[in-house]
């Protein structure tokens, strides 16, 4: 657990579709797990619509007919999958345009900084080891040990670990998953239009706005200063 820090602000982002589009790599390993289950590959827009779920929720979704041991062997099937890309050096989860700066800009500013994703705890850390961002990250909560989104518990963790008001919380993604987290948790939701979801759905789902870009994100979150 970090020092607790009075008056912190704390700006939680989800992972895939808000810092890296990693959507080919999690369609392409997708594919790889129904092929190897002997099912028909989902619509790959379908996929991504998934993306920020736990991963067996996921499963649950894109094959409701199966049952519960189907579907977890086509998490096994996933996991496994998307391990060989990366094995092979085909993972590229490359992150967006910007995102890098305005990572460092906040933990310069003083805001503390979290990530709620439905990686596990091993694809973040790869990710973000890769792009050189894990030392902005003071906490970081994964679909491994938390319920998948929108349960508030992610939040949660990361207001527990900083020690950062509810008020003073925001979180940053780009799915519906996101913002009704958010509001199940409490905190402010931005969303972003970068990402798997389509802004008019944002906004349904309790985003307070939507960024269109890099330099409106950075200008929402400086209103909270």
């Amino acid at each position: 657990m970090i020092q607790r820090q009075q008056n912190a602000r704390l700006a939680i982002f989800d992972c895939d579709g808000t810092l890296v589009d990693s959507q080919a790599d999690i369609c392409a390993a997708m594919d790889a797990a129904f092929v190897a289950a002997g099912l028909q590959p989902p619509e790959r827009n379908d996929v991504r619509r998934m993306v920020g779920l736990s991963l067996p929720e996921v499963m649950r979704r894109l094959h409701p007919a199966g049952a519960g041991a189907e579907q977890n062997a086509l998490a096994e099937h996933y996991k496994d999958a998307f391990r060989a890309r990366r094995a092979a050096g085909m993972v590229g989860e490359p992150l967006y345009d910007g995102i890098a700066a305005l990572i460092e800009e906040l933990a310069l500013a003083g805001w503390l900084l979290g990530v709620a994703t439905g990686k596990s705890d091993r694809g973040l850390a790869h990710c973000l080891e890769a792009h050189g961002l894990s030392g902005h990250f003071v906490t970081l909560q994964t679909a491994d040990r938390h319920p998948s989104k929108p349960h508030p518990g992610m939040i949660e963790a990361c207001l527990s670990a900083t020690g950062a008001a509810r008020e003073a919380a925001v979180m940053i993604g780009d799915t519906t998953y996101d913002m009704a987290m958010a509001n199940n948790a409490g905190v402010r939701a931005i969303g972003v239009d970068w990402g798997y979801h389509h802004p008019n759905e944002l906004v349904e789902a309790g985003a307070e706005a939507v960024a269109g870009s890099m330099g409106e994100l950075r200008l929402l979150l400086r209103g909270m200063e």
